[in-house]
């Protein structure tokens, strides 16, 4: 990661030592598979590649991962959730991500399947339709 952005790059207007910061540096845990979502998001967009491993459920998790990085994340909206509150044990979070690539941009539509694993949150698979615009 290069320099610390001023506001969270997930969308919700906090600036980002006071949003996903604190996950991403693993002073905290995401209390909820929203924000366990949004600070995902927020590691796509900063090339954060071990916390989406270490936040990925070790039974879907791929061997290793990888971003490309000609690609952009420029946006997160949250469209629906379900569950996936502090007490809850299972959750899903539908959004939409933009992106740019060169001249190209589009919108990643998912909903996102979350479980707590030793008692927080982690990213199990998701149900995906790319929209390239």
């Amino acid at each position: 990661m290069s320099a610390t952005p001023d506001a969270c790059p997930c969308g919700t207007g906090t600036p980002y030592d006071a949003c996903c910061g604190p996950f991403h540096s693993g002073r905290r845990v995401a209390p909820t598979a929203e924000a366990l979502m949004r600070s995902r998001y927020a590691a796509f967009a900063l090339g954060l590649t071990a916390y989406l491993a270490d936040t990925w459920h070790p039974a879907t998790r791929p061997a290793s991962v990888t971003l490309d990085s000609a690609t952009a994340w420029t946006g997160l909206v949250i469209e629906n959730t379900t569950a996936g509150r502090a007490w809850d044990t299972t959750g899903t979070v539908t959004f939409a991500a933009s992106w740019r690539s060169g001249r190209r941009h589009g919108t990643q539509r998912e909903t996102s399947r979350f479980t707590t694993l030793d008692g927080r949150w982690v990213y199990v698979d998701g149900v995906s339709a790319a929209n390239p615009a």
